[in-house]
């Protein structure tokens, strides 16, 4: 038998019904294993190795101390806030982004995210330019109010508000770019104002996308460190956060400072795995 080009069919291709499948090699080329593999162990042997340095038989001694709890109570305390800061302000941003065209719109997306690549601690100079009590903003504020934000619980809050909302906003705004306007329109069409349509329509579609966001931006304010420390100073019980905590311990007792890291590692893969269902629905 031949196929309709001409060329003749083997026995087992008329047996089977169909053409025999040509095998198809799946191999990894060596040139990519090679660096794959060695990409795996530079990203994972540090935290085995933090793993393996905990101080097993002394950490329930460590994480029980007053100093510890203080620290990891105004971390999440502090965290929650600027998330929180981060949804208010954040979330009309990234509407505005994302659903408003006006000039200059590329430049302002920019400015919005320029704190995912600045160095923190020319992040923290930033803020005391603008906020401290010389600053642009911050003289008013303490002349008119008297409202001091440097080296201040508040000034934590701020901090880690200014380095995590990007987190929040470019997720909000990739959301609001996948969602149907249709929707919208529809209800404006049914006599909704934009806001109502806003918040009765679009809300609850993006719904994943904020809490996806706000997750990164709460573990990402957790985790501030630079920022935090140029602007808001490393105060006990004021503005000494878990990160702050980890380096001043690191200094003068190492297992106290594992002990911090672990805590914080723990928090992290929590938020991994709280973000894996979306992660994989994305994939």
């Amino acid at each position: 038998m031949t196929s309709p080009t001409g060329e003749p069919h083997a026995a087992g291709d008329t047996l089977r019904g169909g053409p025999r499948r040509r095998h198809v090699r799946t191999g990894v080329p060596l040139p990519l294993l090679l660096p794959a593999l060695i990409g795996v162990a530079f990203l994972i042997v540090p935290l085995i190795a933090l793993l393996v340095r905990t101080p097993w038989h002394s950490l329930p001694e460590q994480l029980t101390s007053a100093e510890v709890w203080q620290a990891l109570r105004l971390s999440l305390l502090c965290a929650t806030a600027a998330t929180v800061v981060s949804l208010v302000i954040g979330v009309p941003l990234a509407w505005l982004l994302a659903r408003v065209e006006f000039p200059g719109r590329g430049l302002v997306r920019a400015l919005v995210t320029l704190p995912l690549v600045l160095p923190p601690v020319v992040g923290g100079v930033a803020l005391l330019m603008a906020l401290g009590r010389n600053g642009i903003v911050g003289q008013w504020l303490d002349s008119w109010f008297g409202i001091t934000l440097p080296f201040t619980t508040a000034g934590v809050v701020i901090a880690e508000a200014f380095v995590a909302m990007p987190f929040l906003v470019i997720s909000v705004e990739g959301t609001l770019r996948a969602a149907d306007p249709r929707y919208e329109e529809a209800a404006a069409t049914l006599g909704a104002s934009r806001f109502t349509a806003f918040r009765r329509v679009t809300l609850p579609l993006i719904a994943p996308g904020i809490a996806a966001g706000a997750v990164l931006a709460w573990a990402r304010a957790l985790g501030e460190f630079g920022a935090t420390i140029t602007f808001a100073g490393n105060f006990p019980g004021r503005t000494q956060t878990m990160p702050l905590a980890v380096y001043l311990a690191l200094q003068s007792d190492p297992e106290a400072a594992i002990a911090l890291s672990l805590v914080l590692l723990a928090v992290s893969i929590a938020v991994l795995a709280g973000l894996r269902d979306r992660w994989m629905r994305a994939g």
